[in-house]
């Protein structure tokens, strides 16, 4: 699957997570990240959530702007 194909909605799928908007809005209203806390070591992933997004970011790979793009919005709280 092409990156052009994907978008938040996809990355919450990817991780096991309902896509709906109204529980991505949930998702973010009720989950935030201090400045200092790194996405993959938030306490709310699982073990397998927490290896693919620090996977993904490490290695640059096709999710990692997507993974940037819930970085930014769980650290916006």
């Amino acid at each position: 699957m092409e990156l052009h194909n994907k978008d938040l909605g996809t990355l919450f799928e990817q991780l096991g997570l309902d896509s709906d908007q109204k529980s991505m809005d949930a998702f973010f209203a009720s989950h935030s990240l201090a400045h200092d806390t790194k996405l993959s070591e938030a306490p709310f992933w699982t073990p397998a959530q927490a290896a693919f997004l620090r996977e993904e970011i490490r290695e640059d790979a096709e999710w990692a702007p997507l993974v940037d793009e819930l970085n930014a919005r769980l650290h916006e709280q």
